[in-house]
């Protein structure tokens, strides 16, 4: 470890660029490249399944099309949740530097909460969608739906496992500098998910509904 890397900030915090070069000193700098390699492998796995859908969107074997089965208003409101969770991520990213444990859990805390709220409305969705005989073996379409939804809810449900193993963590370590490598991943992770989601909302709802 160099001395650079313990002095601090302005304000007597550790900073971002100042945890990293310690990441650096301890082989860190590995797990974010290796997080970065991580997130570009999965970037491609939802590259083919936004692929897959838009070869099989307009397949609905005499089903509901997308028009009938697409609640926008709720889907919309589903997204403000995803995108106030990532404003909220953002909110505690200045705690993180400054070393303050207290508002750390409480912003990531109502990050986590936010989340869960995405995902309980995505399965609210799929149990309607499943209960109205609009289940994902009912045509292509609706297969490549559900697999590209569930897989991205999927995530955020491994990004809420993972958020409140951090919360744990900081309450019983403090913002160590492992436990700040972590939060730069989650960071990472929880922001790559707001923008897969951006392109659902885009791709699959919306173009869907005035298709």
């Amino acid at each position: 470890m160099t001395d650079r890397a313990l002095e601090p900030g302005e304000n007597g915090a550790i900073t971002w660029h100042q945890v990293e070069e310690e990441h650096h000193d301890h082989g860190g700098g590995a797990t974010i490249l290796g997080f970065w390699i991580y997130l570009m492998s999965d970037a491609l796995i939802f590259t083919s399944l936004f692929a897959m859908f838009g070869v099989v969107s307009g397949n609905y074997a005499g089903g509901p099309t997308s028009r009938e089965v697409f609640e926008l208003p709720l889907v919309a409101l589903n997204t403000g949740f995803l995108l106030a969770s990532s404003i909220t991520f953002g909110q505690a990213i200045p705690h993180i530097e400054a070393g303050r444990v207290g508002p750390t859990r409480f912003w990531l805390a109502v990050t986590g909460l936010l989340g869960a709220a995405f995902i309980a409305v995505e399965l609210s969705e799929f149990a309607g969608l499943v209960a109205e005989g609009a289940g994902p073996q009912r045509s292509a379409f609706l297969s490549a739906f559900f697999t590209l939804v569930g897989t991205h809810g999927a995530h955020v449900t491994c990004g809420l496992i993972w958020l409140v193993t951090m919360l744990v963590q900081i309450g019983q370590r403090g913002l160590t500098t492992d436990t700040k490598r972590r939060l730069m991943c989650l960071s990472m992770f929880w922001h790559f998910l707001d923008i897969i989601w951006i392109g659902v909302f885009t791709f699959v709802y919306l173009y869907g509904v005035i298709r």
